[in-house]
Order: structure tokens, then C-alpha cells, then sequence
């Protein structure tokens, strides 16, 4: 295990850690573009170059440059949804996405807003078709990148963090232990077990605004309509509001 894992870690760390850093910048902010987010896997690229970091000052580099790329990403998928939304929705691509993936994403920003930006970068597929549908509403670039740069910071410190420590751990005790290998892998599991965990629980939590509305009709009591005033589904009375997007600055 152990001679498989240091070759695997000694070619990663044999590119250029300039080249090696850029790379999973690039590798990001495709991933956080519009839509090729559902085919490249940004995090696991984040990962694996991270596991390269030699030092503190490697660390600070690949953290800033995987930050930048992903919000390179935001802006692109902002930037063609302003411009191209509808072309790329009724595309060939947008309708292998599916109409009623595009309508959760809508759905879900015209209810919840600012923090939809926020939330979604932890979401699968509303992560890449969030900054799509932000860009064909009136939601200004400013108050996109305010909820969205948060976000991505929280992101790439996390997997470029894992990596991190889970190689220099490997490192340290496989001077000593011939089932060091073993830790390495148990380490990014657990990560990615948590992360799988965090989302079910937010996905869970974020139930009601994503949900369409007919399955929010059958929480209104007595036939009360929203302009009435309606009875939520956790019982609490009063106007639905919604927070939408401002308009554009």
C-alpha cells in the first residue's frame, strides 16, 4: 500500500508546484463554470495537488489561486447567464440538465435570494446552474460576489486543507508504519464522508425553498391563499414573503 501510494504522491509532487498550482486553479474554475461543473471533478483535482504542498508558503499559494479560480468560475457562469441564459437553457445541454433542474435553481434563488448564492456552492448540480440563473435575473454582479466569494473561501480551505494534512501526515508515519498508507485513505474518507453528510443535512434544511409549488400548496391550511396569509408547514402564520433578487445596480 504504502509503495503505491509514495508513487503516486511523488509523481504529483514532481510537477512544477507553479504549474501544479495553476493547474488546479484552471481545474476550479471549470468546475464552478456553467454547467461544465457536472462533468469535471474540481474538488478531487483540489485534492489531489494538494497533497503536493510542501510548506507553508505552497499552502497560501494553491489556497489563494484555487479561490480565485473558483470565483473566476462564478463570474463566467454569471457572465454567460446575463448575456446567453436562455440560449444555453434550451440548449441541447441545457435540456440534458432537465427543466425541472432549472426551475429548482430559479426557484430556489427567487426565494431565498442572497443566501441561495451562498448555500448552492455546497450543493450538487444548483452549484453550477445557481450562478447561470443569477445572471439571467436582476440580481446585481456586486451582490453575487459579495454571497458567493464566502463561499468559495470556505470551499478551497477545506479540500486544499485535506490534502494537505492527510499527505504530510502519510508522510510522517510511513517512516515507521507499513500501514500508514491505510490512514492516508481512512483521512480523505472521512472528509468525504462529512462532506456528503453536510450537504444531505443542508439539502434537508433547504427542503421548503427548494420544493415547487405544488408540494408547498399542501402545507397551506384551510385553503388560506398566500396573499392572506398562509400557515406554513412548521405553523407559523403570517404573510409568505419571499427574498428575491435587488435590481440591478
Amino acid at each position: 500500500m504504502n509503495e503505491l501510494l509514495d508513487w503516486i504522491l511523488d509523481t504529483v509532487q514532481s510537477v512544477d508546484p507553479v504549474l501544479r498550482t495553476v493547474l488546479a486553479g484552471i481545474g476550479i474554475m471549470l468546475e464552478t463554470s456553467v454547467l461544465i461543473g457536472l462533468i469535471v471533478p474540481g474538488d478531487t483535482v483540489v485534492i489531489v495537488a494538494s497533497t503536493a504542498i510542501e510548506n507553508g508558503t505552497q499552502y497560501v499559494a494553491m489556497l489563494v489561486t484555487v479561490i480565485v479560480g473558483a470565483l473566476l468560475g462564478e463570474t463566467i457562469g454569471f457572465v454567460l447567464g446575463r448575456w446567453f441564459g436562455p440560449r444555453i437553457q434550451h440548449s441541447r445541454l441545457g435540456r440534458r440538465i432537465g427543466e425541472a433542474n432549472w426551475q429548482r435553481a430559479q426557484r430556489y434563488l427567487d426565494r431565498r435570494g442572497g443566501p441561495a448564492v451562498f448555500i448552492s456552492r455546497f450543493l450538487p448540480v444548483l452549484h453550477s446552474l445557481v450562478p447561470l440563473t443569477v445572471g439571467m435575473s436582476t440580481m446585481s454582479y456586486r451582490r453575487f460576489l459579495a454571497w458567493t466569494a464566502p463561499a468559495c473561501a470556505i470551499w478551497a480551505a477545506a479540500y486544499t486543507t485535506v490534502g494537505w494534512v492527510a499527505a504530510g501526515s502519510y508522510r510522517e508515519l510511513s517512516r515507521e508504519l507499513h500501514w500508514a498508507g491505510y490512514v492516508f485513505v481512512a483521512v480523505i474518507a472521512v472528509f468525504l464522508v462529512v462532506v456528503w453528510i453536510a450537504k444531505k443535512l443542508i439539502l434537508r434544511s433547504e427542503a421548503r425553498h427548494l420544493d415547487d409549488d405544488a408540494v408547498l400548496g399542501d402545507a397551506v391550511v384551510g385553503g388560506a391563499s398566500s396573499a392572506d396569509g398562509a400557515v406554513l408547514r412548521d405553523g407559523e402564520a403570517g404573510p409568505r414573503t419571499t427574498e428575491g433578487p435587488e435590481p440591478r445596480a
